[in-house]
Order: C-alpha cells, then structure tokens, then sequence
C-alpha cells in the first residue's frame, strides 16, 4: 500500500512517469493502490436486476448488446491491462484511457460522440478524521452503458446501488445517461458531508482562538488553509463540468436528464460558495491568531513596565540612603528605617492608585 499523505499536504500525482512517452501512452500516476483489481457489474431494466463481481472484462462483454443498462464499476487503476482491455472491449479513445489512468486530472467533460467521458473528486476523511482525502473518480456515459474507475475500494454510491436493487424512484426506469446522473449526485452531495465537518473544525478552532491560542492552534489553521486550496482546486471546475453537460447536444443525454442536471449545478454553486466563505474565515482566523499573539504580548510588556515603573522610584530612595556619606543625619535617627519603608510603600501605593484611576491596570 502507498503511504497515506500527511495531514493538510495535498497528494501530488507522479506526473514524471510519463516524461517523453507519446500521446494515448497508459501509464497510471496515481498514489493509490489496492492488491487487486475489483470489478463488480450491475445489469438492469425496469423488472429484473442482476449484480455480481466478475473476475475478467470478458465476462462484461454479453452486456454490451443487451437492451439493459449495465454499470461497470472497477476499483484500482494501477493495473493498466484491465483498463486497456476495457477500452478495446468497449471501443474508447486512447487518450480517454490515459486520462483514466492519470490521476492529476482537473474535474471535466468532454464529448466523445460515441460516449461521454466525465472525471470528478472524490472527497472524503482519512482514517483519522481530521484530513480530506481525494480521489479521481471518471465515469464513461455510452448509449446503455456506465463504466466508473476509481482508485480504491470504497465510495459514495451505496445509495445508488440501494436505489438499483430496490428499484426505487426513476433510476430503473430510464437510461444509461439518469444513472450517470445519479453517480454524479452522490459525489455532490458527498460534498456536503465533509463541509459540515469542516465547519464545525473551524467553529472549535475559532473558539480556540478566543480562550487559548498556541502554536498547535497556528498549525491547524495553517493545516487548514492547504485544505480549503486542495477543495477549491476539486470542486471549482465542476461548475463548469456540469453546465457544459448540462448544455451539451449529445443524444446521450435525454432531455428530461438535464433538469436533474440544473439542479446538481444549483449545488455545485452553493458548495463553491460556501468554500469561499470557509477560505474567507481561516484567512481571518490567522490575523485573528496574530491580534491575539500581539495583545498577550503587549500585556506582558504592560505588566512589567507598570513594574519597572513603580521601582524607578524606590530604586532612587535606596540609592540616596546607599550613598556612603558621613554627614546623613537621618542614618543616625531611631526610626529612620522605618519611614524610609514607609515612604516607599506610601510612593508605591500611590501610583499603583493613580494608574488604577487612568485605567492602565
């Protein structure tokens, strides 16, 4: 298994590997990787479904004639054989398969006339609850078919699949392209999920802010800022992604298809919002850390200049009576000690009365 990136670094895919290769060259960059390949097929109509894991891409290949719709689903990319396969099997571009594979992709759509091909974030929390994780996802929309590659076992479309095998709402009763669709919807609303959990971060770090803030407390914001650049980077181009599809001509998009894909555009604009008003707070939230470093600071130098300042006097006191002077007469008196302390005290108490009156303490 590739080591989990640390927390708030975003994954940087091994775009070296493909230094100097031609176009359409397969080669997966990805960090991500499982011990095998998993391919699970999901063939439906409006009265049966059938769902199972299949060992080879051959096994797919009846699907592709049938009058059903068929997801394919296939989770690990690092071996590029099954890709190729598939593509050969389900007549893709070359360079559509080498998106695939290239896990570095910005969110797109692009129209290949015989099929739509989409690549998405995937987001979710790591293992310790605290870090975002991303994961390419690209879903291939054909006149009956779906093909989802990801790059690890687990998603968010258990939802779908319950609505597949339920056969509730419309998903078994339209096409390839509503199943799409609905893909499209779960990672959306996935969104949701994990900017809920980051507004309640923020809201525990800005309350941290106010009671005690430290250097632990500027490590998670700086934490948090990487976080917001690897969210806007995933999700702002989506915008775009679902108003092309959503505008695109292709006959692989039923007309009633693109009112449910205005509204998944509806959300992905809220989300951009809210990801700007989350990037808006952590941006404050490091001036509002700074303010609070500057005024503790500025305390403390006000509690020891008020100190200073009370024994610049008494520190004058006990150099006039330190002076080794014969002719003092007060060094011979009786109680000479004791009004020496009592006017120091006396001089102490009265500034420490006039600072109070100016409101310096």
């Amino acid at each position: 298994m590739a080591a989990k990136p640390k927390a708030g670094r975003m994954p940087v895919a091994r775009r070296s590997k493909k230094a100097g290769l031609p176009p359409g060259t397969l080669v997966y960059t990805g960090e991500h990787s499982v011990e095998s390949v998993r391919i699970t097929l999901i063939d439906y109509d409006e009265q049966h479904v059938q769902e199972k894991h299949v060992a080879s891409i051959a096994e797919c290949l009846p699907f592709r004639a049938a009058p059903t719709v068929t997801w394919v689903n296939i989770d690990g990319l690092h071996d590029v054989g099954v890709t190729e396969t598939l593509g050969k099997a389900f007549d893709l571009h070359p360079l559509l398969l080498e998106d695939i594979l290239s896990t570095a992709q910005r969110p797109k759509f692009e129209d290949y006339e015989k099929s739509i091909f989409l690549v998405l974030k995937m987001l979710h929390f790591g293992d310790d609850r605290q870090v975002v994780e991303t994961e390419q996802v690209s879903l291939i929309v054909g006149p009956n078919f779906v093909l989802s590659f990801q790059e690890r076992v687990g998603d968010v479309f258990d939802s779908v699949r319950d609505r597949i095998r339920s056969g509730k709402g419309r998903i078994r009763k339209l096409g390839a392209d509503y199943l799409a669709y609905s893909l499209l919807d779960a990672i959306v609303d996935s969104y949701f999920l994990v900017l809920e959990k980051l507004g309640e971060r923020i809201e525990d770090l800005e309350e941290e802010l106010v009671n005690d803030p430290s250097q632990k407390t500027l490590r998670h914001i700086h934490g948090l800022k990487r976080e917001m650049i690897t969210l806007r980077r995933s999700i702002w181009p989506l915008r775009e992604l679902v108003g092309g599809l959503q505008r695109s001509e292709s006959p692989l998009i039923a007309e009633s298809t693109r009112v449910y894909l205005r509204d998944v555009y509806d959300h992905t604009v809220q989300i951009i919002d809210t990801i700007e008003s989350f990037r808006d707070m952590v941006s404050g939230m490091l001036d509002i850390y700074l303010s609070s470093v500057s005024n503790r600071m500025n305390a403390v130098m006000k509690v020891l200049t008020i100190i200073a300042t009370l024994f610049i006097p008494l520190t004058f006191i006990a150099g006039v009576y330190g002076m080794n002077f014969e002719h003092m007469p007060e060094l011979k008196w009786r109680y000479s000690y004791a009004v020496v302390w009592a006017v120091m005290i006396g001089v102490a108490s009265i500034m420490l009365v006039y600072f109070r009156r100016k409101k310096w303490l």
